[in-house]
């Protein structure tokens, strides 16, 4: 009766030693993998930062943020349908808030994120925070403390237009950027 265990034990003892996988050393690694860092989960690509006139933002002061001329004064980032995702159309302005912040360390930001009527208020409010999230992990991925910037949701509850068309829906899906003094 020794041998019978004695051999299943090694039969065992190979099967399992044929299933194991070292590493690779050849310097390939196996399948390709999706990149969900922070910077891809919040649509902004690290690598390919535009670079905004300082004057336009950094510089121009406070007055900057009221002058209707300058990007300083649009506040609002607007997103797609059901997401979250910065898309190259506010990059620039999200940019241009991020090199102000950075340049005036004392000034603080509040981003309320907004959606349409469409959802449940549950749902609605998740949306709102993940896109006022991802506008203020855009801002810290460029260099802004995150200690100067808040994110709020407001989900439905603040729409800038209340009729029931497309249109509409597409201007309550926002993150507004209020700097202190506006809320």
């Amino acid at each position: 009766m020794k041998y019978p265990r004695l051999a299943l034990s090694l039969l065992t003892v190979s099967l399992l030693a044929a299933c194991s996988s070292a590493p690779s050393t050849d310097g390939q690694s196996g399948a390709a993998v999706e990149d969900r860092s922070s910077a891809s989960a919040s649509g902004v690509d690290a690598n390919r930062v535009v670079p905004v006139d300082a004057n336009a933002a950094a510089g121009a002061g406070i007055a900057a943020l009221k002058d209707p001329k300058n990007i300083l004064s649009k506040r609002s980032v607007l997103f797609d349908y059901d997401s979250y995702v910065i898309t190259d159309q506010y990059r620039p302005l999200v940019e241009a808030h991020a090199k102000f912040l950075v340049a005036n360390p004392k000034m603080k930001m509040l981003i309320q994120g907004n959606t349409d009527e469409r959802g449940s208020r549950e749902y609605n409010l998740a949306l709102g925070q993940k896109r006022a999230d991802a506008v203020k992990k855009a801002l810290t991925l460029l260099g802004v403390s995150e200690a100067q910037v808040e994110s709020v949701s407001l989900g439905e509850e603040k729409p800038s237009c209340n009729d029931a068309s497309e249109a509409c829906w597409s201007a309550n899906r926002r993150g507004d950027m209020l700097y202190s003094g506006e809320f």
